[in-house]
């Protein structure tokens, strides 16, 4: 009997060895297969996605991967944004392909060109890349000329023929091959793209680029935009920066006409809020961009409820104003979106001030109550009833002086001239409270 126990313990002490040796090598053989990141880049080329770019390709490189695809669907965006993109794209030390699984314009072309190796699925296209400024227009000749040297350098990084991407930035350049004719901007399909040297691949979707890349059995790694991520993007748009500031400051002001702390300064400070948090979370805002924002505000509260001459208020704004400067990537775009909110501001104020008045805090500042004749109150003491009384002066009036009337010391004016002392006149004329005197040999 010991024997057969004897013969069960060391069998299962060999079952386990194989089984622990088993679950080793399992997890020797999944850490050895290659690691391919695939990072999106969609939408509009701007700040937010070049934050997202640059922590997904560190996250990257952190894991050790052997590959990152960028799959890429944008119309385009602001061009400096798209040249720091370009720049996590080639600073990088892993092999990048951009995958384009439906466009790649304009920035996005760039982008692409910055990569590798570029990929691409039936039915997309990439080109259109010419720079256009912020009323739709052609930019002027020193910003295209720059652009132009930007697409051609990347063009030039995988040795394709730059004449393609300088066609993409420059409707003068004529391919007709290529549908661009003069005036029109080269577009490439995919078919095209991959004839001429811009594709390495034609794919139908991500298992076949693997497949191509020798990758088939690597494991996959999504990058995803953080909920933080999403929200940076959206409100470092600069079209959503001036809403903000204005939507920020018209809600303050708002607030000053409302009892209490309501909606319209809940409105106001989650604005100012959500454009401080994108900033931050997109790497362009700093703690001191927020001390100064929130000092600024101190300062203003200061100044609405403590006597001064401005000086709090004046400080406050300009605190206010300058912390936005330092969260912002883009000292043009935060000038205009300031000016935007300024004039939406002045005009709300006007708008308001009309309308509600004294509502609000501002009763603190406007004084209501009312003085009538009816309570006894009067602004000065008319004595119409003394014109036509004569007295005779006790001091010389020069034009002012002092006379006995009735018995009434009166202090009075002349009409002008010099009259003596212990002379006789009389009352013509009563002007609030002045009255009005002249010799009586005149009358």
């Amino acid at each position: 009997m010991n024997m057969a126990r004897l013969k069960i313990i060391v069998g299962l002490f060999f079952a386990a060895i194989l089984l622990a040796g088993g679950i080793l090598s399992g997890t020797a053989l999944s850490s050895s297969k290659e690691l391919v990141y695939v990072v999106p880049v969609e939408q509009t080329v701007e700040r937010g996605l070049e934050a997202f770019l640059g922590r997904s390709v560190k996250e990257a490189e952190t894991e050790g991967a052997d590959h990152i695809i960028f799959e890429v669907n944008t119309p385009g965006g602001a061009v400096d944004a798209a040249g720091n993109i370009a720049a996590i794209f080639r600073n990088t030390q892993i092999p990048t392909t951009a995958f384009v699984t439906n466009q790649a314009m304009s920035a996005g072309a760039f982008l692409a060109l910055n990569a590798d190796q570029i990929a691409m699925a039936p039915g997309t296209e990439m080109g259109a890349a010419q720079v256009i400024d912020g009323s739709g227009n052609a930019a002027g000749n020193k910003a295209q000329s720059a652009w132009n040297a930007n697409m051609k350098g990347a063009a030039e990084l995988n040795n394709r023929d730059p004449q393609y991407a300088l066609a993409m930035a420059d409707p003068s350049i004529d391919l007709k091959e290529y549908r661009a004719g003069e005036g029109e901007l080269l577009s490439l399909t995919a078919s095209e793209a991959y004839k001429v040297g811009y594709a390495e691949y034609m794919v139908d979707d991500r298992e076949e680029l693997l497949n191509k890349l020798g990758l088939e059995n690597a494991r996959i790694q999504e990058a995803e935009v953080s909920i933080s991520e999403h929200i940076a993007r959206f409100v470092t748009h600069p079209v959503v920066i001036p809403i903000l500031l204005s939507v920020g400051s018209l809600g303050l002001i708002l607030e000053l006409y409302s009892p209490g702390f309501g909606i319209p300064g809940m409105m106001g400070l989650s604005a100012l809020f959500l454009f401080f948090f994108g900033h931050s979370i997109a790497g362009f805002a700093g703690m001191e961009a927020i001390i100064l924002f929130a000092a600024g505000l101190l300062l203003i509260v200061i100044e609405l409820f403590v006597p001064g001459f401005g000086i709090f208020g004046l400080l406050g704004i300009g605190s206010v104003i300058t912390s936005m400067f330092f969260a912002s990537y883009s000292v043009f775009n935060i000038v205009i979106s300031i000016l935007i909110a300024l004039v939406v501001s002045i005009a709300g104020a006007i708008v308001v001030f009309k309308s509600f008045r004294s509502r609000g805090p501002m009763k603190r500042f406007i004084l209501e109550d009312t003085f009538s004749k009816k309570e006894g109150y009067v602004s000065s003491v008319t004595r119409s009833e003394l014109i036509g009384t004569t007295g005779v002066t006790l001091t010389p009036l020069r034009p002012s002086g002092s006379i006995i009337a009735n018995e009434e010391r009166l202090d009075v004016v002349t009409e002008g001239g010099y009259i003596g002392e212990n002379q006789t006149v009389k009352i013509v004329d009563v002007k609030g409270s002045r009255i009005i005197v002249r010799l009586t040999d005149l009358s």
